[in-house]
């Protein structure tokens, strides 16, 4: 059955052959969609006949966001860490051992019926890919079953056992690192590939309770030999390895890039087609750290991708019209150059093509802006005027 959507004022197809500017904006355009897939894009007065019609009354269509850094697997509540924060508390990751002890105590239903309703929240904004990673249980039990419940929600899940080093392995000093690390390449890696696409690692020496660059060389190679792809976050509290080794070894993307050296840039600009940029400002206004310059990295040829990083401790929302307009706002990105990065260069962080775009052969993953221009994603900061298209409900 094919749907003929109509009545855009915009389509932003992501293709600049389609349309204007680097983002291919389309005035009055028009898709046809045949069950999953996009089959026509084009001029609204040149749309084919459909089974059904969908009309937007003068709205926006968009590509749907893809978000390519969540952890939404998670029980418990940190409010306080947040609050403690606006007065000045630094964050130094200590806080994800709150979130690994109630998501320890939390059942299966109850921690599968906390990520739905974040998904719902999601598509409400306009999300229709998302990543999500363990990292909040920490154990092999517990990270296994993280995963296998993020599985009933999405394919793009990342085993991120290398979080932090748990508190009860902390406790026993370097000889507790060195345990927990053996564990995390061995058999919690072995119980969780099957439920995993990629691996991720916590790769930052400023933090007391993450890992340092030999670590994490160590989670990553282990991850590669078990067929894995690899993420890194990276340089999020100050200068350190994360974006070479990343670089180095060839992972999808390295998330966060707070604190990027000359080097680093020149890294990333050189591994543009291999490694992308993640840049999660929703996290810098959570912790009041410094924003990354997003418009030095453009123009040093750099790859970048904008996710939320909806988490419990340091970035508690999944709108990604929320991160649109921080990047805008804060970051040196046009409104066009932000929904670039959190539609297809999230999609080039997830290594995946189908979606991001409006283009012929694309999963059809569309959302709809309630306004006459995608200007308003950062012009109408907060409003409710972004979510997923539903096909299941054309006008006959």
């Amino acid at each position: 059955m094919s749907v003929l959507i109509t009545g855009a004022a915009e389509v932003v197809t992501g293709d600049p052959a389609l349309g204007a500017g680097p983002a291919g904006v389309l005035e009055r355009g028009a898709v046809v969609v045949e069950g999953e897939q996009v089959v026509w894009v084009g001029p609204q007065s040149q749309a084919p006949a459909a089974d059904s019609v969908i009309d937007l009354g003068g709205a926006t269509l968009i590509p749907g966001f893809v978000d390519s850094h969540s952890h939404l697997v998670f029980a418990g509540d940190r409010s306080h860490e947040f609050t403690a924060r606006m007065a000045g508390e630094p964050y130094d990751g200590g806080g994800i051992g709150v979130s690994v002890s109630a998501t320890r105590a939390a059942s299966d239903d109850e921690l599968r019926a906390l990520v739905a309703r974040r998904i719902d929240e999601m598509r409400r904004s306009g999300t229709t890919t998302v990543e999500i990673k363990s990292g909040y249980g920490l154990s092999v039990e517990d990270e296994e079953r993280s995963l296998r419940i993020a599985r009933e929600f999405t394919e793009e899940t990342t085993f991120l056992g290398a979080h932090v080093v748990p508190p009860e392995a902390r406790e026993a000093g370097e000889s507790g690192r060195d345990a927990y690390l053996e564990l995390v390449t061995g058999p919690m890696l072995q119980a969780c590939a099957p439920y995993a696409k990629w691996i991720d690692v916590f790769c930052e020496p400023n933090s007391p309770h993450a890992f340092t660059e030999e670590d994490s060389r160590r989670v990553l190679e282990a991850g590669r030999a078990a067929g894995l792809g690899m993420r890194v976050h990276g340089n999020q509290l100050g200068h350190g390895p994360g974006v070479r080794l990343a670089v180095e070894l060839g992972a999808a993307s390295v998330d966060h890039c707070t604190y990027l050296s000359d080097s680093d840039i020149e890294a990333l600009a050189g591994a543009a087609g291999t490694t992308v940029a993640t840049l999660l400002p929703g996290v810098e206004f959570s912790t009041r750290s410094p924003y990354p310059d997003a418009r030095r990295l453009l123009e040093a040829g750099v790859s970048i991708a904008l996710a939320s990083d909806c988490n419990p401790g340091t970035c508690y929302t999944s709108s990604m019209p929320f991160v649109i307009a921080l990047a805008v706002r804060e970051m040196g990105l046009t409104v066009a150059e932000a929904l670039l990065a959190a539609t297809q260069g999230s999609a080039r962080a997830l290594r995946r093509s189908d979606v991001g775009r409006v283009a012929v052969g694309c999963r059809a993953d569309l959302a709809v802006v309630d306004a006459r221009s995608h200007e308003h994603l950062a012009y109408r900061p907060g409003m409710a005027i972004t979510r997923a298209l539903d096909l299941a409900s054309p006008v006959a």
